[in-house]
């Protein structure tokens, strides 16, 4: 299982049809007030991130993700504009595993699907 923190419907698509094609388990989470709630409730693999999310919060869920001793070995990706260095310096300080740029992620979307 993959929840997917993600309310950009373009990466959305992307996401659904790669994981359809590879029947892949995937969930979209689309409110920052029950993302920790989903996370604990579907224990995933893996949690995709859009760091650019103003809607989700990314930041703070996953730092609160990171505090929980429940959650904290919950692997953790995040996608992001590779110039965006601050938030990416703040994604790795609030304990994200890995930020990816949106480009590579896209390139790299079938593996991460497939490795969770």
């Amino acid at each position: 299982m993959i929840i997917c923190a993600i309310d950009d419907l373009i990466f959305s698509i992307k996401i659904s049809t790669a994981a359809k094609a590879l029947k892949a388990d995937v969930y979209f989470e689309r409110s920052a007030g029950k993302l920790l709630e989903t996370i604990r409730e579907k224990r995933p693999a893996l949690v995709i991130f859009d760091l650019n999310s103003a809607r989700l919060r990314p930041l703070d869920a996953i730092t609160a993700l990171k505090q929980d001793p429940d959650l904290s070995a919950t692997k953790t990706i995040g996608y992001i504009s590779h110039v965006d260095t601050g938030t990416i310096d703040a994604a790795r300080a609030a304990g994200i595993d890995q930020v990816m740029a949106r480009s590579a992620f896209v390139d790299q979307l079938g593996n991460i699907l497939t490795s969770a």
